[in-house]
């Protein structure tokens, strides 16, 4: 591709926006596969008891998915996204194979390191990738869409699995499903996807350092988005809480739900639900927070999630209160999760961009591991209530904190980070 051939913007890069949009589903998808029924496989074929023991797979995949995505934004500028992303697919195809011949819990839980893996490479690299075509004036439109499409997989394979496991065996759906999805993101990722390096170059060419700006050191970019800088570090903080309790709904409402006397269908229809609102409603907060700033919708998206949390646990499990929970928990996360990329968008320059969001991403990502750990301690010792409703709380806090620390309505900084020496 020629330099003349190179332009910024959503509708001059639609055909590649359109297919990383569709990769990106499928992304989504491959993790949406375990969302209704892989806690219960726990249980019911493993035979693992402990809630602690069941969450371990989600520990697993957070710890592979946050370190992944760190090395994933350091890597990014050196090997190419493009690479990456095929990587990331590559690490997929081990996950059907281990899940149909576990012989133990163990070797599910092995499974979702090589699934932390590809979502750390593939989800990094579509966003990374869109954000770099469109350039930074539609950039929260973006998002939404990218983030609309991932969920909306999330949902449609947590919905069709649940509904199948009603007649099937759970297991051999995730198996096949898995392969499929996995073999052919690869593909399309290998054939038709290509490197936006040349966007990149583009866009930094019109930053106040130029073409001359050094993408920042891993260290450089660690320290100011988890501590130094206050926008950086608001969303770092609320990124992880949101996967905090993001991890709950995926490992631990299961259980919940089932522990009441729910079916695999209505537990299928109430995991598909909250990421479904979630899929849809992002495309208007991610529009919405190019007009409006970014910190009135995450801070206002912490405070719902926390509410619909306390409805959760306040309903005992009831098919009426869990299903207006489910959405309103996905309105929360529509309000949270584009934004959140947005607004650490916003705060750095093109070169520094991956770097950063690979920093933002690990964070996020270890909201998994402490959902696991917190979700599933917690439920042994003070029960599924009493899980949920601490989670509840500290959503609630992270909220507030956006509140007090994010300075603005989340307006762009133009400071740029230290070049790497």
């Amino acid at each position: 591709m020629t330099g003349r051939a190179v332009r910024l913007g959503l509708r001059e890069n639609r055909a590649q926006f359109a297919l990383l949009v569709a990769v990106n589903a499928f992304v989504g998808a491959m993790v949406g596969l375990e969302r209704s029924t892989l806690p219960l496989v726990g249980r019911h074929d493993f035979g693992v008891s402990s809630s602690a023991a069941v969450l371990a797979f989600i520990v697993a995949f957070g710890v592979a998915k946050a370190c992944t995505n760190l090395a994933a934004g350091a890597l990014a500028a050196r090997v190419g996204r493009r690479r990456l992303l095929i990587a990331g697919w590559a690490a997929a195809l081990p996950v059907p194979l281990l899940i149909a011949v576990a012989p133990s819990w163990g070797w599910i839980v092995a499974a979702n390191v090589f699934l932390g893996i590809n979502q750390g490479l593939a989800w990094s690299m579509t966003v990374v990738m869109k954000i770099d075509l469109v350039g930074p004036r539609r950039r929260g439109l973006a998002l939404g869409l990218n983030e609309s499409a991932g969920y909306g997989g999330v949902a449609l394979a947590a919905g069709i699995v649940g509904w199948l496991a009603a007649d099937f065996a759970a297991r051999d759906i995730l198996v096949v499903a898995g392969a499929v999805i996995a073999v052919t993101a690869l593909l399309v990722s290998i054939i038709w996807v290509r490197d936006t390096a040349a966007h990149v170059a583009l866009e930094q060419s019109a930053s106040p350092l130029g073409g001359d700006e050094r993408p920042p050191t891993l260290r450089d970019a660690f320290a100011r988005a988890t501590v130094r800088e206050p926008a950086l570090r608001s969303c770092s903080q609320a990124g992880l809480v949101n996967n905090l309790n993001d991890g709950l709904a995926w490992g631990l409402v299961p259980l919940y739900l089932a522990a009441q006397g729910r079916s695999v269908a209505e537990i299928g229809l109430i995991a598909a639900l909250y990421p479904a609102v979630w899929s849809l409603a992002q495309i208007w907060t991610g529009h919405i927070s190019d007009t409006v700033g970014r910190k009135p919708l995450i801070a206002g998206g912490m405070l719902v999630q926390a509410g619909a949390l306390a409805l959760l646990a306040l309903g005992d499990g009831a098919v009426g209160s869990a299903v207006g929970a489910a959405v309103l928990l996905g309105l929360g996360t529509a309000l949270v999760y584009p934004t959140l990329i947005a607004a650490i968008s916003d705060a750095v320059t093109p070169v520094a961009r991956a770097p950063v969001v690979g920093v933002y991403r690990f964070w996020r990502d270890t909201g998994y591991v402490l959902g696991g750990l917190i979700a599933g301690l917690t439920a042994d010792a003070l029960g599924y209530n009493g899980a949920i409703g601490v989670v509840a709380g500290l959503t609630a806090l992270s909220g507030l904190w956006v509140v007090f620390d994010m300075p603005g309505r989340g307006a762009p900084n133009t400071e740029p980070l230290p070049a790497a020496r």
